[in-house]
């Protein structure tokens, strides 16, 4: 079991006890047992106080929702399992500031229990409950019998709204009133890519098979409605959104939140992915997004996957959602201003391309520029595996990337475009088309060389090799390689005096394949390959090996 744990039975109380300790300005204990946590500033005379509670296993959700402007408290129970109804108690007369309490939570059986018998002992010491459940699940239940679906994600929104309205002074019945609106308004659908592992059990709480998904899967492992295999992002997001669209009444004119969520161990990066596409097809049923919340908001662990949920607002719940509201784990998402088509197109009219110069002949930088299109790609997966070897792996897709990029902008431009222009235009097209330390320094010796071409008169002999030059002079001086540390340098610096002796293709060629496997017996002393010390001796170093190839191929184009 790959955890960062002591003993499972002490897991609560350590992560509940870690984070009291690293937040205590936020944070404070309500209960001996540690499983009551309140705001440290709670309670607070004449204000609603909001109790919610759950299972551990969730972070952000619940506690990470005890703060300014969101919930009062929290009741944490073990792993999955309900906090006690004492505990619930607890939390409920630390919080309370004569105004009542809202309970605030998801529909599970083992909560509502708990929490109702809570309620109960609170009313006989005088404190006045009144309790709103989420029931965001879509998957869980089909509408006929919403009431029954589980409360997920789509929490969030009800916890920041009632939170917002108790802050501000709300009565009971308000607070209540909006977190209602909230939790009858919000939809979600979500997909699971990978399990959960328990703490105490040490095994999955469901199973996959390799390239499988389940979706409609719920934040403790249950069932969805289908397993089915792993699909592309745009389609995962459409068959959630598609589920929720006519529930939550998304059409002309609707105003949105969103909330795309992080089960516990997706990329952050893939959930901005799910975004986009779930923002355009908001926007193509004529409806805008007006706030979006991306992140991990409720969480199941390390449980891979994600979960999409949806609120149409009206004026006061985006008021609401847009109130200032503060805890360790709060984020709060952003207001997004007007994106309308018509002021996308004001921002992009004022951006005016730039003039290319031309010149009274086709320069043959053109012609090299196409050969390097059509012969580097070729070389790819070779240079894929020699990167692996020493730095990340990349080089071939940058290298490829690069030329196809380069020879595309190219293609842009006048036939006629200048000397200058040709090299500025494709350094910034290879630096820019897979980001690089060796794509920069490239596509900057390119831009740099574009600055002592004369546009006057076609590339000759003597100009080719000056441009060779100020490229590797570039590169030297960005990158800081000299000779002997092992990298482009030491193939392209002595190529370029070869060159300068007019030698044949073979002999050229036979060069070259020297200079590669005399270069792959120095030790790397620049980049991440430096990182391997002695055993980089004997590799040979990638970016010589593409170097190689582009001048290989450059002596070709010239010659042909």
């Amino acid at each position: 079991m790959r955890k960062i744990i002591n003993d499972p039975a002490n897991f609560v109380d350590e992560f509940l006890a870690g984070i009291v300790a690293a937040h205590p300005s936020s944070y404070r204990f309500a209960s001996a047992d540690g499983r009551a946590v309140i705001a440290a500033d709670a309670p607070t005379a004449g204000r609603v106080g909001i109790v919610t509670g759950g299972g551990s296993g969730h972070l952000p959700l619940f506690m990470g929702y005890v703060g300014s402007g969101l919930a009062t408290g929290a009741a944490i129970g073990n792993v999955f399992s309900s906090p006690s109804p004492a505990q619930i108690l607890r939390t409920t007369q630390a919080v309370d500031g004569g105004a009542g309490v809202l309970y605030l939570y998801g529909n599970y059986g083992g909560d509502i229990y708990n929490f109702d018998l809570a309620a109960e002992a609170a009313a006989a010491e005088g404190i006045r409950t009144t309790t709103v459940l989420g029931y965001d699940d879509i998957l869980s239940a089909p509408a006929s019998a919403a009431r029954t679906r589980r409360g997920v994600a789509g929490l969030v929104f009800a916890y920041k709204i009632a939170g917002a309205s108790a802050a501000r002074g709300d009565d009971l019945e308000t607070v209540e009133r909006f977190a209602n609106a909230a939790v009858d308004g919000t939809r979600t659908a979500g997909v699971g890519l990978a399990p959960t592992i328990l703490p105490a059990a040490g095994k999955p709480t469901f199973e996959l098979a390799e390239g499988e998904m389940e979706v409609g899967v719920g934040i403790h492992g249950e069932s969805g409605v289908r397993k089915a295999a792993i699909e592309p992002a745009d389609a995962i997001a459409d068959d959630l959104f598609d589920r929720m669209k006519d529930e939550v009444g998304v059409g002309p004119g609707a105003r949105l939140a969103v909330l795309i969520n992080g089960l516990g161990a997706t990329p952050l990066e893939e959930l901005y992915v799910l975004y986009a596409r779930v923002a355009q097809r908001i926007t193509d049923a004529g409806a805008t997004v007006v706030h979006n919340f991306i992140g991990e908001y409720a969480t199941s662990l390390e449980m891979a996957g994600a979960s999409i949920s949806l609120l149409v607002v009206d004026d006061d719940l985006e008021q609401l959602l847009a109130a200032p509201a503060s805890s360790p784990f709060w984020r709060p998402g952003s207001i997004v201003p007007d994106t309308s088509p018509e002021n996308a197109a004001a921002i992009i009219d004022r951006v005016q391309p730039a003039v290319v110069p031309t010149a009274a002949f086709e320069s043959s930088i053109r012609s090299v520029i196409f050969a390097l299109a059509n012969s580097l790609p070729q070389h790819t997966d070779e240079l894929r595996d020699l990167d692996a070897a020493l730095g990340d792996g990349d080089l071939g897709i940058t290298v490829s990337l690069g030329v196809d990029a380069m020879a595309t902008r190219v293609r842009e431009l006048p036939v006629n475009a200048t000397n200058s222009a040709l090299l500025r235009e494709a350094g910034m097209a290879f630096a820019s088309a897979n980001p690089s330390t060796f794509a920069a320094l490239v596509g900057a010796g390119l831009v740099s060389a574009s600055t002592i071409v004369d546009d006057a008169r076609p590339i000759d002999e003597d100009t080719a090799l000056l441009i060779g030059r100020h490229v590797a002079e570039s590169i030297s001086r960005r990158g800081g390689a000299q000779l002997g540390d092992k990298t482009l340098l030491d193939v392209l610096s002595p190529a370029l005096d070869e060159l300068s002796g007019h030698p044949s293709e073979r002999e050229f060629d036979a060069f070259l394949q020297a200079r590669v496997d005399e270069v792959a017996t120095l030790r790397s002393a620049r980049g991440r390959a430096a990182w391997h010390q002695e055993r980089s001796v004997g590799l040979k170093d990638p970016g010589s090996v593409a170097v190689a190839y582009a001048l290989s191929a450059i002596f070709l184009a010239a010659n042909d």
